[in-house]
């Protein structure tokens, strides 16, 4: 990666000493703080310090938040931020391999360190004008050393939260020397503060052996885990102890209930992937939410990627909603007794909030808004003409709020959208690095760029 691609954002902000969200509507997220029809935040060096009512504020940058919800950042568990200049390439893929063939068999190989850091800041800068304060960040195409540095940093600049899982490429030529000692390397250059936004992780199949690296260095371990095809082996690994906390799940489809018990005993964390499972029609092409909850799993959402469509989480929980919902009607009308009861708006939004932050292990630190936890919140318009009136708070944000509502967004007490804009973004040169890409990736790739393409043409290379 050159150096000049890290000047495509101007540098952060420093982090406020004092700042007062005044007057919203908020959303706590915290059965002890409750919801408050008017209310301020305190914010002091990036933590919330109070939240209340008339709240004085000597010597705080002051945000009026009247006629706006204040709700926590979003949590999205399970994102490939690489691929961020492939948005929406492959828009009615409809099998996996559809997915596959328009990332990892064509563009992944032909990624240089440089095409990482774009991916990674055009889907973090998303990710941050949708309200995703936090992501992780499932980085399967970490061909090299610098490939790796270049998503990390990418993640550092745009000022978001985030677990950086670098994982081994899915085909093509790489550095197999890098992997997987490259994670300490990377934790020795990047990680060594503790308060640092962005933390490290390992993604990994189910593989024992990479899996201790991640655990010598005390980190967490990402797998795409389908459980159709590979809910036999927990069995095994769950014998030997090779299951714990520090196991993050993604997809979990169609696993039996042995594989569920083996998941709740070994307390490993899940997420669910509402549209990626029906776009892609990953096994049975349900996902799992309800089996989850069944037995006593609080999974997080996930977008997973955005080759198909957005990337944003009003989107993942209108979709679960309904899914959750229809699945539970045709159970009922086909003489189902005890099919689970209808979902509702709050308990989406605890996925998309609370419970996406302990999938990411930082329900300490995010998720809600009370005093201690770090300021990491968006602040939604409810006079915009596809919002107002507001007749209940949590069925606007999870029924009918979008990106463009989101006026303001703060990440450890650090404004990142204001006035609907992200600020120290050059539209221009970022245009253009994502522009220049693209071209790479596509000349590289010998594939013909069609806007109004009905699939994406397989690219085969020897």
């Amino acid at each position: 990666m050159l150096e000049q691609d890290r000047t495509l954002l101007a540098p952060l902000a420093a982090i406020p000493h004092k700042m007062l969200i005044k007057g919203a509507t908020i959303i706590s997220m915290d059965p002890h703080v409750g919801n408050l029809p008017r209310g301020d935040i305190l914010i002091v060096d990036g933590a919330v310090a109070a939240i209340g009512t008339d709240l004085p504020f000597d010597g705080a940058e002051v945000i009026d938040a009247a006629g706006m919800i204040a709700i926590p950042g979003m949590v999205d568990t399970h994102r490939h931020a690489w691929e961020g200049q492939l948005r929406r390439i492959n828009p009615n893929a409809a099998t996996l391999e559809d997915y596959c063939n328009a990332t990892h068999f064509s563009f992944a190989k032909y990624y240089r360190p440089r095409d990482i850091y774009v991916g990674n800041l055009v889907t973090a800068l998303g990710c941050i004008d949708a309200g995703i304060t936090t992501v992780i960040d499932n980085s399967h195409n970490s061909r090299t050393a610098a490939h790796s540095d270049a998503a990390v940093e990418a993640l550092l600049d745009t000022g978001i939260r985030a677990v950086h899982a670098a994982g081994s490429p899915v085909s093509g030529d790489w550095d197999k020397a890098h992997w997987p000692g490259n994670l300490a390397r990377l934790q020795a250059r990047y990680f060594t503060d503790p308060d640092s936004l962005v933390t490290l992780a390992m993604m990994a199949q189910l593989e024992p052996g990479q899996w201790a690296v991640a655990r010598q260095l005390g980190i967490p371990i990402v797998t795409e885990f389908f459980g159709g095809v590979m809910a036999d082996e927990l069995e095994s690994l769950h014998q030997q102890g090779l299951l714990g906390s520090d196991n993050i799940f993604n997809h979990c489809t169609c696993l039996p209930d042995a594989g569920w018990t083996i998941l709740r005993e070994a307390g490993v964390r899940v997420n669910v992937c509402p549209r990626s499972d029906a776009h892609y029609g990953i096994e049975d092409g349900m996902y799992a939410w309800q089996a989850a909850l069944h037995h006593g799993i609080r999974p997080g959402l996930s977008v997973d990627n955005e080759t198909s469509y957005s990337g944003d989480m009003f989107m993942e929980m209108r979709v679960a909603f309904y899914l959750q919902r229809v699945m539970a009607h045709h159970q009922r009308l086909h003489g189902h007794h005890h099919a689970a009861a209808p979902t509702n708006a709050f308990r989406l939004l605890e996925a998309a909030t609370i419970d996406g932050a302990a999938v990411a292990g930082l329900e300490q630190r995010i998720g809600s808004l009370a005093p201690g936890k770090q300021a990491d919140l968006m602040l939604i318009r409810t006079g915009d003409l596809n919002l107002y009136p507001v007749n209940n708070a949590i069925g606007t944000v999870v029924h009918a709020a979008e990106r463009s509502n989101i006026d303001t967004v703060i990440i450890k007490g650090r404004v990142r959208k204001r006035g609907g804009v992200v600020p120290g973004v050059d539209q221009a040169r970022l245009h253009a690095a994502i522009d220049e890409s693209c071209a790479h990736l596509f000349d590289a790739a010998g594939y013909q760029s069609d806007l109004f393409a009905e699939s994406f043409a397989p690219i085969h290379h020897a």
